[in-house]
């Protein structure tokens, strides 16, 4: 009886070897295929940035030599463009800061950290997109002269005016309330539909997974 007992606790021992053994390859095999599946993701979105840069240094070229013509002759078209650079330069810059950070993500490490990298990704990206949204009113000042305003003041303030008003005020509200807090309200689904923000978010969710496929094992 005691050798069947113990010839019955060896098989049971050698099964629960045989599903940790199974449990620790799929489990790596899963991780493997999710954080494959992340790395294109990034680097799809890094091809993204990359030409979101060079398009933004050509604009940042492009709205300089307007302002340098302009030779402060039309005070509200050159304010207009100095602050429309001003916000491109600094978009410009953050995309490149994510880049550097896209690259320096280990996908090999703990998924607590690659967690941490791509929420901190994420949340760099709604503050620059909220930042970007700051120059839309810009958009409807650079055309203002002082000789529209004093000889035909009527269709200045209540057209133009009112127009630059309203963008001024939706550019103050789209600042305020962009946050991870309204993510899964229409508006924000409908602004934020983009690559840059599908796939950091595809990514995030990837990670996520695995988690969820440790707990199923478990």
């Amino acid at each position: 009886m005691i050798n069947i007992w113990k010839s019955y606790d060896k098989k049971i021992e050698n099964a629960r070897i045989l599903n940790m053994q199974s449990w620790a390859l799929n489990l790596q095999w899963f991780e493997s295929m999710q954080t494959h599946k992340a790395k294109v993701k990034m680097n799809s979105l890094v091809h993204f940035k990359a030409g979101a840069i060079i398009l933004g240094i050509l604009y940042m070229l492009f709205l300089s030599i307007l302002i340098y013509g302009n030779q402060l002759k039309n005070i509200y078209f050159t304010f207009s463009l100095a602050l429309i650079l001003l916000i491109t330069i600094i978009v410009t810059g953050v995309y490149i800061k994510h880049i550097v950070l896209i690259k320096q993500i280990r996908y090999t490490e703990s998924i607590t950290n690659t967690q941490e990298d791509l929420s901190r990704l994420q949340s760099s990206t709604i503050k620059i997109a909220r930042i970007a949204w700051l120059q839309m009113p810009l958009y409807t000042t650079w055309f203002w002269n002082s000789n529209w305003i004093i000889h035909d003041p009527l269709s200045f303030w209540l057209i133009a005016f009112p127009v630059t008003l309203l963008f001024t005020l939706l550019a103050i509200w789209l600042y305020n309330n962009m946050s991870l807090k309204n993510m899964n309200k229409k508006w924000f689904k409908t602004l934020f539909n983009t690559p840059e923000w599908k796939s950091v978010r595809k990514s995030m969710e990837f990670i996520k997974e695995i988690e969820l496929f440790k707990e199923e094992l478990i």
